[in-house]
């Protein structure tokens, strides 16, 4: 395996600082926290420089808030500053380990995401039901409080396997440490690009045990929920118990019990917001609560019409791979006259 040393200097190089503003900036150039970095925009990026260096960096307090959009979840925000150092981190740590990602981990990465998983899913499906003419099953499987019981020593041990730099990993620690949403070094916050990415770092060692260790082949994995196709139903009970085994003892995770389950893929199953059946596909319900509760918000006057524009042309994107053109017709009749689509 090649690991990487002295990549410190990279991270905190002022090309990279100056980067990682760009991008933690983008779509919130208005914002005020924004517009106060860049009143002083070098001499702040060079702060950052300077504690970097000389590893004085301390994270600020993360600011939370409750989201209900449409289930209830504890959403934690960095400052801006320290969003710039998430991108500095990212931008290097990105490279070296996505190399190491399958195919068919969907999460947060380049040209991947919810339409390359479901695109995968129909491709799969058609596989091993001979294009749709057997019956076949699938095991659905979600990781019970996933970004709750995330174990920093187990992260670290696995990032430390690639990375070699001891400062870079003082500045992880710096960052994943001051996110701890408890006090027994597990847990990371929803809400930072940090977490998602190291999120998927950790599920790696899931990713490479079920591809390679169990060779399973159609198996597709979007954050903590993943799903494995086959043409046996005992042959998925057996990996299941094989996947929960492994999760216990290598990363400390559970499979939640009652969302973890197999099915026969002729009822439809539940996958990065539709209900995939043989012949066709709808949004999940709660997506379509979800957008309807965002117009009722936008009617209202409680959503400005530039961010709400963004909003549906976003979810309009999302549902058009759903058969669900007159669900869509309906949802934009609900629509303010004011606004033009």
């Amino acid at each position: 395996m090649k690991s990487y040393k002295n990549i410190y200097p990279n991270i905190i190089s002022l090309e990279n600082l100056t980067l990682a503003w760009r991008k933690a900036r983008k779509g919130k150039t208005k914002k005020n926290y924004v517009l106060e970095f860049e009143q002083n925009l070098m001499e702040n990026l060079f702060q950052l420089y300077k504690e970097l260096k000389n590893q004085t960096y301390n994270p600020g307090v993360l600011k939370t808030f409750i989201l209900r959009d449409p289930k209830t979840r504890k959403i934690s925000k960095a400052d801006f500053r320290d969003r710039v150092i998430h991108h500095t981190i990212i931008n290097i740590l990105e490279f070296i380990f996505d190399k190491t990602f399958i195919e068919d981990n969907c999460a947060n990465r380049k040209n991947k995401g919810s339409l390359f998983a479901i695109k995968r899913f129909a491709k799969f499906q058609k596989k091993i039901t001979n294009n749709l003419t057997s019956e076949a099953y699938c095991f659905k499987a979600d990781i019970k409080h996933y970004f709750q019981e995330i174990n920093h020593d187990i992260l670290l041990n696995i990032i430390q396997r690639k990375i070699k730099d001891k400062k870079v990993i003082w500045l992880i620690k710096c960052i994943i440490e001051r996110e701890s949403q408890f006090s027994n070094g597990k847990g990371m916050p929803l809400g930072n690009l940090t977490s998602q990415f190291f999120a998927n770092v950790y599920l790696n060692k899931l990713d490479q045990f079920v591809k390679h260790k169990l060779k399973i082949k159609y198996y597709i994995r979007y954050v903590d929920d993943f799903v494995i196709l086959s043409k046996s139903k005992e042959q998925l009970k057996i990996w299941r118990g094989q996947i929960q085994d492994f999760l216990i003892k290598e990363l400390k995770l559970v499979l939640h019990p009652e969302k973890s389950r197999v099915i026969n893929l002729s009822m439809g199953i539940d996958f990065v917001g539709f209900r995939n059946f043989y012949y066709y596909k709808l949004l999940r319900k709660r997506n379509v609560r979800n957008m309807e509760r965002k117009i009722k918000l936008f009617n209202e006057c409680k959503i400005d019409s530039c961010k709400f524009l963004e909003i549906f042309q976003g979810w309009q994107a999302y549902a058009k791979w759903a058969n669900s053109h007159n669900l869509t017709n309906k949802i934009i009749k609900n629509l303010s006259c004011f606004l033009i689509i």
